[in-house]
C-alpha cells in the first residue's frame, strides 16, 4: 500500500508540519492532482488542504503541466524542476506528472481555510 509524507504549510503562521500517512489515509490521496482541494479531516486539521506539488521516491518533482502519473522528459526553462538556468536557456529534464500515484513519496500542500467561515467580498453595484 502507499505511504506518503505530507508537508502541510500554514500561510497564516508561516509554519510547516510534516504528516506521515499510511494505508487507508494514503488511499484518499491516490488519484488526486495538483491544485485539487481535500478536506483536512483526513489529517485531523481544521479546514481544507490544496495540493501544490510533490516528488517521487527518486526525487523527481511533480509538474502541474504534465498530465498523469508518469515520468517524462520535458523541455524546461527556469521553473519547477530547473533552478539554475541562464536567461534564454532551456534543458530537457526528467519530471513526474501531476497525478498522485503510489510512486510519490512527498506531497506538498497548503492549508487554505482554518476552521473559520469564508468571508465573501460584497459586490457593489456600479451605476
Amino acid at each position: 500500500m502507499a505511504n506518503f509524507k505530507i508537508v502541510l504549510s500554514d500561510p497564516r503562521s508561516g509554519r510547516s508540519t510534516v504528516y506521515e500517512v499510511k494505508d487507508r489515509q494514503a488511499a484518499a490521496f491516490v488519484g488526486l492532482k495538483i491544485n485539487d482541494v481535500v478536506s483536512g479531516a483526513i489529517l485531523g486539521v481544521d479546514g481544507d488542504i490544496r495540493i501544490t506539488g510533490g516528488s517521487d521516491r527518486a526525487g523527481f518533482p511533480m509538474r502541474p503541466d504534465i498530465p498523469g502519473g508518469i515520468k517524462k522528459y520535458a523541455l524546461l526553462t527556469k521553473s519547477v524542476g530547473l533552478k539554475d538556468a541562464r536567461p534564454g536557456e532551456r534543458r530537457r529534464k526528467l519530471v513526474r506528472g501531476n497525478t498522485i500515484t503510489e510512486d510519490i513519496y512527498q506531497i506538498n500542500a497548503v492549508l487554505i481555510q482554518k476552521g473559520e467561515p469564508k468571508v465573501e467580498e460584497s459586490k457593489k453595484d456600479v451605476g
